[in-house]
């Protein structure tokens, strides 16, 4: 019955939301607009009102905010690290991911816990209702339908740095321009977006929305001069599920005990037994054979538009590796729902050839199709435009988070979106922009290395992009970040800050208790089961830290032996072991964090003369910073590094082809 009352109220407020234009808002003017309803959108919109700035989200459908626009899941290695970061700053996926959660596990879990990768298939309505739900009971948050014709554009404040500054935007409809003192951009694949499927193209950044609107492009290269280029992605087709034969996948079973992504969770909303498995089959010859008879009827595969390279269609798969046997992950999209996704299938040949490609995998021999896959191209922004708060260098009070920038998947674009918007609320609230360091976080990592380097092709997180993953872990996010976003950054609530401070304390005083036991290997062998030949072979005093780092040790077995001291610290016995593991690795990287941390703080001067500058420096090395302009010594020596390693492949290519 409440959750009936619920979804009535929620409808309600829906339609009456939506009903409004911009001719019908109460205010002409929010400390913040952002624009677009996707995964930057949502967090950047809700960062910035909990900064305390009066907020504006326009977006073309409401009804659609928070929608999975192409795969039903959430996190994997890399991405996982993502979404722990982004709810340890108060954003909104993890929290939705907990409890849209339909299959949880861990991946990488063979390896050790610094790369782990915190992941779960969701159930797509369940997650759109827990964004929209959070939104509209948001403070200081207006939700508007519409689209978005044009920035508006006025001289710049001339004691900060910038050709030009943006103060609000026009509506497509024509009403009343709506102003405010920052705007953030998030408009995904709608930015001048095209979508293909087979011979066939059409304007649009998803099918059945709204066509993209053409003008903001326009704005952002023809007023402020910005470079733009372009890229590429795509979605499979939706299975029915009944007629899919599963007896002929192989059944990959969540994991018994959900683990969920918030820190603010102890358990998901699906209980273990609920949840849902996932199966996996593979291509057959047949693909292959349907694919290459298909190329000449397929427009979006024959173009050169760069396409994300770990997840490309089929089609790409193919012709780029041919004769393999290709993954295919047949993934729920709901407790409820009949159908399937198709990870991996990702394809843009004309339906009646999806069908037939489908049919060509055993346990597909009967699919039908409830919608058929197709590909999107749209313009991007390249990101060394930006600054490391994710604000354009030319131009004052606008930011741009997620696709826009360069990146792929749904977590890189929650994580810009929520640095994005808390800059856009200090800006607005007259507040200096705060950057992430990528000692400090994977968010600070994404955003230095897509300000710092740009992007060729769509980007996205793996562990192997953070020099300190082993400090950067999933499981301490919340002692990272936490605290500094609600002390320096304000965008963390006191109750979540009141958590993160007692985590914090209750596992120093375990780490100190464990210290202040110290026993001799002969000792440790009397008091302990334990098969480590360690303890046969040292002959000094080990403290219970320096036993924990050793696998077959639990923080369980030390507990059992000293239960008057470390029983207490049963919660935290997980994170205590993973602690005691790194630590020691920890300290022989801090020296590396501070001399990083050390040039990230050295910042140079937006108008600095590279080409003249009186050092040595080739002319090229010349040209790139002055085209970049790097924020800091660290952006320097990133850009330099990058420049002499692809000068010393060129000459080694020419060299070679020369012979």
């Amino acid at each position: 019955m409440l959750a009936q009352k619920l979804h009535l109220l929620r409808h309600n407020v829906l339609s009456f939301v939506s009903s409004r234009t911009g001719s019908d808002l109460t205010r002409r003017q929010y400390d913040v607009i952002v624009v677009g309803g996707g995964h930057a959108g949502t967090e950047a919109a809700a960062a910035a009102a909990r900064l305390g700035a009066e907020t504006l989200l326009i977006t073309q459908k409401i009804m659609t905010i928070g929608a999975l626009s192409c795969n039903p899941s959430l996190g994997g290695v890399g991405k996982g690290q993502l979404v722990r970061e982004v709810d340890a700053l108060d954003g909104l996926c993890g929290r939705a991911g907990d409890s849209a959660g339909v299959h949880f596990s861990i991946l990488n879990r063979s390896k050790g816990p610094a790369v782990w990768g915190p992941r779960a298939q969701l159930d797509r309505e369940r997650y759109r209702q827990f964004i929209q739900s959070e939104l509209l009971s948001t403070p200081r948050l207006t939700v508007l339908e519409g689209s978005v014709d044009e920035l508006l554009v006025s001289q710049p404040n001339p004691e900060e740095p910038g050709h030009h500054r943006v103060t609000g935007i026009r509506l497509v409809d024509g009403s009343h321009p709506i102003l405010s003192s920052s705007v953030v951009l998030t408009t995904g694949t709608f930015l001048s977006g095209s979508l293909f499927m087979g011979q066939t193209t059409s304007p649009g950044g998803r099918m059945g929305d709204a066509q993209s609107c053409a003008g903001l492009s326009y704005t952002l290269k023809e007023t402020l001069g910005l470079r733009v280029g372009r890229l590429r992605t795509g979605t499979p087709p939706r299975i029915v599920k009944e007629s899919v034969d599963l007896s002929l996948a192989q059944l990959q079973a969540p994991d018994k005990q959900p683990t969920p992504f918030s820190f603010l969770n102890t358990h998901t909303r699906c209980k273990p037994e609920e949840q849902l498995p996932c199966y996996l089959t593979h291509t057959t010859p047949g693909v292959e054979r349907v694919v290459r008879e298909s190329v000449h009827l397929n427009c979006h595969i024959q173009q050169d538009t760069k396409g994300p390279r770990y997840c490309p269609s089929i089609e790409s798969r193919v012709l780029r590796f041919p004769g393999r046997r290709h993954q295919v992950w047949l993934e729920p999209e709901g407790l409820t729902s009949d159908l399937l996704y198709p990870q991996g299938l990702s394809m843009t040949m004309p339906p009646d050839l999806q069908l037939r490609l489908l049919r060509e995998i055993p346990a597909l021999h009967r699919a039908e199709i409830r919608a058929p896959g197709y590909g999107v191209q749209y313009d991007f922004v390249c990101p060394t435009q930006l600054t490391p708060s994710l604000q354009v260098k030319s131009t004052q009070g606008l930011f741009l988070a997620g696709q826009i920038n360069g990146t792929t998947g749904y977590e890189e674009a929650a994580a810009q979106g929520l640095w994005a918007g808390v800059n856009a609320g200090r800006t607005a609230l007259s507040l200096p922009p705060i950057a992430l360091s990528r000692t400090q976080s994977y968010i600070g990592v994404l955003i230095d290395d897509l300000v710092g380097r740009g992007v060729t092709e769509p980007y996205r997180m793996f562990t192997s992009r953070a020099e300190f993953r082993t400090y950067l872990r999933p499981d301490n996010a919340d002692l990272r970040l936490t605290p500094r976003g609600f002390e320096e950054v304000g965008c963390v609530t006191l109750r979540r800050y009141k958590k993160a401070v007692s985590v914090r304390d209750g596992l120093q005083e375990a780490l100190m208790a464990l210290q202040s036991v110290a026993l001799s290997s002969t000792r440790w062998r009397e008091k302990l089961v334990c098969s480590s030949t360690l303890l046969y072979h040292v002959s000094f005093s080990l403290s219970g830290l320096d036993l924990l780092q050793y696998k077959d040790v639990s923080f369980e077995m030390l507990a059992s032996a000293f239960p008057e001291c470390l029983s207490q610290y049963f919660e935290y016995s997980q994170r205590l072991k993973i602690e005691a593991v790194y630590r020691p690795h920890c300290e022989k990287q801090s020296r590396e964090m501070e001399r990083i941390r050390s040039e990230e703080s050295l910042s140079l001067p937006s108008d600095m003369d590279y080409l003249s500058l009186p050092v040595s420096l080739s002319h090229e090395v010349r040209e790139i910073l002055d085209r970049v302009r790097p924020n800091t010594v660290s952006l320097i020596s990133v850009k330099c590094y990058k420049y002499r390693q692809i000068m010393c492949l060129i000459d080694k290519l020419g060299y070679f082809l020369s012979q």
